[in-house]
């Protein structure tokens, strides 16, 4: 496995992978890996020539107060574990070859970034595009695979591609949860034995929520009251952030669960904020 933090280099070795005919499939992280992102790399690695995985704590996506100094961090341990799922390429690039000193451009999507999480962090999604637009312009991928437990993450990179004609397919895959259904993800680390045996339920409740709408229930507002109520009884050191019905992709709010239904949480759960979300068939 090769190893570039070069922003050049790395560029220089993805135009000749791409000029050469490899079909190359990128997948972006913040490092600090679990299950879930080793099974996108093992994802690339059985559908592409050549898997580029990045390595890169964004700050652009982070807001004053929020995790970006305690986010877990953890290098010769991701190198690891990125060589055994058949990585080709690591990229770990410096913030200040990233995001140069006078760095004042930006990639926004705002139909899609205002609602959801981009009420209680109205920064993030505007940090997310720039680092992923630039991300493809340093890899110059075939694909870029992304897990669907940030489905609005995917939903906003996947019109941020098609609206800048980029030339990359935006995979989404499954969610990838622990036994108990938790989602895979780096801050639940943060979590205490108490909060992570609680954080359980939030997988839990959107389950209820299929269950409730099988009997019959499709009012939204109604499905939402009952999930709210189940996470304060089996969530009681959880703060519920947001809990919202939407369309799929356009990710404006449904009042009936008629055919399909995106129905998404975010939680605090101790100094963790989690997110997690269910595709609820009417």
């Amino acid at each position: 496995m090769q190893v570039f933090r070069s922003v050049s280099q790395f560029q220089d070795h993805c135009l000749n992978l791409r000029c050469s005919g490899q079909i190359t499939a990128l997948v972006p992280t913040m490092g600090f890996f679990h299950e879930g992102h080793l099974s996108l790399m093992r994802w690339a690695r059985d559908n592409a020539d050549t898997v580029l995985v990045s390595l890169f704590v964004n700050p652009a996506q982070f807001s004053p107060g929020e995790d970006l100094d305690r986010y877990p961090r953890d290098l010769e341990r991701d190198q690891d574990l990125a060589r055994e799922a058949g990585v080709d390429v690591l990229f770990t690039p410096r913030v200040d070859d990233v995001y140069t000193k006078d760095h004042d451009t930006w990639v926004d999507v705002p139909g899609l970034s205002t609602f959801l999480c981009g009420q209680s962090r109205p920064h993030f999604f505007r940090g997310v595009c720039t680092v992923v637009c630039k991300l493809f312009n340093m890899a110059l991928p075939h694909k870029a695979v992304f897990g669907q437990k940030d489905w609005q993450q995917m939903v906003v990179i996947t019109r941020m591609a098609r609206d800048l004609n980029l030339p990359v397919q935006i995979v989404g895959r499954p969610t990838v949860r622990e036994e108990d259904g938790l989602a895979m993800s780096s801050r639940n680390a943060y979590l205490t034995r108490n909060e992570r045996n609680e954080a359980a339920h939030i997988h839990a409740g959107l389950q209820k929520v299929q269950e409730w709408a099988n009997d019959g229930e499709r009012q939204s507002s109604k499905l939402k009251a009952l999930l709210e109520e189940y996470y304060v009884q089996n969530v009681p050191s959880g703060r519920i952030d947001y809990v919202h019905f939407v369309h799929p992709w356009e990710l404006t709010p449904m009042d009936r669960v008629a055919d399909q239904v995106l129905v998404a949480v975010a939680m605090h759960v101790g100094s963790a904020r989690l997110i997690d979300n269910m595709i609820v068939q009417g």
